[in-house]
């Protein structure tokens, strides 16, 4: 039985973009529209099959809200990787797949910034979505460095040669090919980047060039709080699959109505554009409680590995008791994951809403 928040995409189309990189574009089911909305650089959970049961895998969207019809979704193949092969070898036009909402934080806060988007393989997807939301909504420049095996391997080449010739004031692609200039090495990214560290960087790519990336930005001195970084883990167990008790099975379980709970914080939710008050009792976690209220919150992993569940913490102290993913930047925004957060303070507010 799958959980509360899973939504069905129907695949409109297949793109092939390299010999073992395809694009699905979606469509969402009918009257699931709205609950598709999402900001560029997220990513969405697919649920694949996985020997005699299922898995959970995340892909970045490509598309951008601002200029795109469909969500789009790429996806590499990736040396015995269950989700990435079953999804080249088997989706085809006409499947429906089950998804869960889109999310994630690795977005920019504003598109009108300068971006220094540095990719690598199929590290490209998000940064897609965010280049060319940048340059159809914004207002600022944008330089691309993209890294990849050989020519042949690159992701989205005709669609950024186009972008590049439109743009050509603003949009800067720079085409790194190992086949020609071998692994890029620190010093090289530093002298690409040396031009651009007033710009918001945002990183994405095999950990090894990610490391790399980070490391030259911080050589050039750029500040930790405009470098943004997209790490994604394979999750342990099956989102969909996890079922949350409802708030009166809850309280029959406790013999109790579930008010009254002195040992519980009051907390303000702002999703969607409207706002909820719910009891969160000490020892649960905020997306349970918001599940059992009926609130469509986004999750994915539940394990604090995703950040799909991440929401701002407006007022008020909270404690995780998990957490791989968010950096010392996301914390100091404010940032917690519902997944894992418990109350400290007698009142809090979230915001789900930007």
């Amino acid at each position: 039985m799958t959980g509360p928040a899973s939504l069905k995409a129907r695949v409109v189309d297949v793109v092939r973009e390299t010999e073992d990189a395809h694009t699905l574009v979606l469509e969402p089911a009918e009257g699931d529209a709205d609950r598709f909305s999402y900001r560029p650089g997220q990513f969405l959970t697919v649920r694949v099959p996985a020997g005699d049961g299922w898995a959970a895998r995340c892909y970045s969207l490509c598309s951008s809200p601002i200029v795109d019809e469909r969500l789009k979704v790429t996806v590499k193949r990736v040396a015995d990787g269950v989700g990435s092969n079953w999804i080249c070898d088997n989706v085809t036009e006409g499947d429906v797949l089950e998804v869960l909402r889109p999310a994630g934080t690795f977005t920019p806060r504003s598109l009108d910034e300068d971006f220094l988007l540095l990719a690598a393989g199929s590290g490209i997807t998000p940064v897609m979505s965010i280049l060319k939301s940048a340059l159809a909504g914004g207002s600022g420049k944008v330089v691309l460095i993209y890294a990849n095996q050989d020519e042949r391997s690159v992701i989205f080449a005709a669609e950024l040669r186009a972008l590049a010739a439109e743009h050509a004031d603003r949009l800067t692609v720079v085409h790194w090919l190992q086949s020609v200039q071998e692994l890029p090495t620190g010093p090289a990214l530093q002298a690409l980047c040396r031009p651009y560290t007033d710009h918001e960087a945002f990183i994405c790519g095999p950990q090894a060039f990610m490391d790399l990336s980070v490391a030259a930005l911080k050589g050039l001195g750029m500040p930790n709080a405009r470098v943004r970084v997209e790490r994604f883990f394979s999750l342990a167990g099956d989102p969909f699959a996890a079922q949350v008790e409802t708030a009166e099975d809850t309280a029959a379980a406790s013999g109790t109505d579930g008010a009254g709970d002195e040992d519980a914080a009051t907390v303000e939710v702002e999703m969607d554009g409207a706002t909820t008050t719910l009891t969160w009792p000490r020892d649960q976690h905020l997306l349970d409680v918001m599940l059992r209220a009926g609130m469509d919150a986004p999750s994915s992993c539940r394990e604090g590995s995703c950040a799909a569940c991440a929401c701002v913490l407006v007022e008020g102290e909270a404690t995780m008791d998990a957490n791989t993913v968010l950096d010392k930047q996301d914390l100091a925004d404010g940032l917690v994951l519902a997944c894992q957060a418990k109350p400290v303070s007698d009142r809090l507010k979230v915001s789900y809403d930007g």
